[in-house]
């Protein structure tokens, strides 16, 4: 069943998940899962109130995080040689309400059938599917992203154009269609989660308002204009 969490006043635990493929996962696509752990009441209880305004604590946010593989055993490769210790397996992880997927490193990776039915249901289940560099791959080969307004890493357009017209692709550095949020490669993960978090828990004296300004996470435009 599709998530009912109003995700700007949740009224329980927000659960919040990363897809990890079995493949080699690109650090930096998944980093900027970070700026919503910034939000978390544990994170914010050791953050000295000199560094936020008045009133901000108050607002901060009860999120779960779920690193998700299809055995949820063992390990999972990032990049620059690094592992990481899934939480969950697709049996066992809850429904999430938002998903992260980031790019899997090695060109030839196709996704099995049982990745890709856990990426239809994750897609089902939350209320914001975003995906950063790469990792639209699954989602597109999953069936998910047709008939939506999506972007890619630039390089990769003309590819997609011609391999998935059902796909509006558009040269963005990020781009939104319903619940579903793609974006270009690699840092414009950081544009993405910025403008995520802006839509939910932004404006003037806002947790997210606080938390990019005390972070400087980048303030850019979503066209390659700058």
């Amino acid at each position: 069943m599709p998530s009912s969490i109003n995700l700007s006043n949740p009224n329980r635990r927000i659960e919040v998940g990363v897809l990890l493929m079995n493949g080699i996962t690109e650090i930096l696509d998944i980093a900027p899962i970070d700026l919503l752990n910034g939000m978390t009441k544990s994170l914010l209880d050791n953050v000295s109130p000199e560094f936020l305004p008045a009133g901000v604590k108050t607002k901060a946010l009860d999120i779960g995080f779920h690193w998700v593989s299809e055995s949820g055993r063992g390990t999972n490769k990032l990049t620059s040689g690094m592992s990481i210790v899934p939480t969950d397996s697709f049996a066992t992880c809850p429904p999430l309400d938002i998903v992260l997927m980031g790019a899997v490193l090695e060109e030839s990776y196709q996704p099995s059938e049982a990745e890709l039915a856990f990426v239809r249901k994750a897609h089902e289940d939350c209320a914001a599917f975003l995906t950063i560099c790469g990792g639209m791959m699954a989602p597109l080969q999953a069936g998910i992203l047709k008939g939506l307004t999506c972007t890619a890493p630039q390089p990769m357009l003309p590819m997609l154009r011609q391999q998935a017209p059902d796909t509006n692709w558009v040269e963005k550095r990020w781009a939104r269609d319903g619940k579903v949020w793609t974006s270009g490669v690699l840092l414009n993960g950081q544009d993405l989660t910025v403008a995520f978090v802006r839509e939910y828990w932004g404006g003037e004296g806002s947790l997210g308002e606080a938390l990019i300004q005390m972070g400087c996470w980048p303030l850019r435009s979503v066209n390659y204009d700058e």
